[in-house]
């Protein structure tokens, strides 16, 4: 049924007409996270015959200088946020298709045989309950189940350093925090830390230039806008639902995820906002989480 509806609402002509008169003027960024080569390949090639392709940091100098000059209509800007180990494999892909994208990296899983917290299973707990809990609860009920953040596993699950570094000719690479913790749930000096440190970290160790954050799980609060503009941060990536204008605020750019599908209709109808649109309407998340706004 789900893949009938997407194949329904690709060929009413909605996605057509969102391309040509809204998408026109707006810039829409994608979210991948870790989309399987076969998937990536599709989704690339059809991206690029459909809108320009352009960097995140473009963008952010247009924002910042108000000269729109270089930006084509129809602009997209592709990003994918964690860092997954296979994210390498699409090195080739993005080779292939010559498109800029960002990975937003998490600085302190990256290059090592730590575990992302969110792929912990928890009996009886559901991922959205823990995003709800503050850090330090959420960090606790983690370790009672077997999980410490800083334990090094057998397998790797984020990029290492030789990967970061061969692709770091071809992708921009920014912060993710450092491990990736729901940021309006944590104590002012622990989300200091996560902001600023993951950017000297990446800076440092891999000599890469941060200049953006991509908020975990899309939320943020204006405590976080402020930590991260006070860290040298130019702009801040959310999962709020829509597009961007040449008036966006630089750190609550909108976002809209494609789920890393394999279905070539649903990439066409997530990917011009119709999907998320619907959502929105009923009052659902696109994707995950909540927005705070306050502290």
């Amino acid at each position: 049924m789900r893949k009938f509806i997407f194949k329904a609402l690709r060929y009413s002509g909605l996605p057509f007409l969102i391309r040509s008169f809204i998408q026109r003027k707006k810039v829409t960024i994608v979210l991948f996270h870790n989309p399987e080569v076969a998937a990536a390949d599709m989704a690339f090639k059809y991206l690029k015959s459909k809108y320009n392709i352009i960097d995140l940091k473009d963008y952010v100098n247009a924002l910042k200088s108000q000269n729109f000059s270089s930006i084509p209509s129809r602009p997209m800007i592709i990003t994918f946020d964690d860092g997954h180990i296979k994210n390498y494999e699409l090195l080739p892909i993005i080779k292939k298709y010559n498109v800029p994208i960002t990975i937003f990296l998490c600085a302190s899983i990256i290059n090592t045989n730590r575990h992302f917290w969110f792929n912990k299973k928890v009996e009886g707990v559901v991922g959205s309950d823990l995003k709800s809990l503050p850090n330090i609860e959420r960090l606790a009920l983690l370790n009672n189940h077997g999980f410490d953040q800083n334990q090094e596993y057998e397998n790797a699950q984020a990029l290492n350093e030789f990967q970061i570094k061969e692709m770091a000719p071809f992708v921009n690479m920014q912060s993710h925090t450092l491990f990736h913790p729901i940021l309006p749930k944590c104590k002012i000096d622990d989300a200091k830390v996560e902001i600023g440190d993951s950017k000297k970290l990446l800076e440092e160790k891999y000599n890469l230039k941060i200049n953006s954050i991509s908020y975990p799980n899309g939320d943020y609060s204006m405590r976080d806008i402020k930590l991260s503009k006070d860290a040298g941060y130019e702009c801040g990536i959310t999962v709020d639902f829509g597009f961007n204008n040449f008036n966006a605020d630089l750190f609550r750019l909108k976002r809209i995820s494609v789920n890393d599908t394999r279905d070539l209709n649903e990439l066409i109808v997530k990917s011009t906002g119709l999907w998320g649109f619907f959502k929105t309407f009923n009052g659902r998340k696109q994707t995950y989480g909540f927005h705070s706004r306050t502290e």
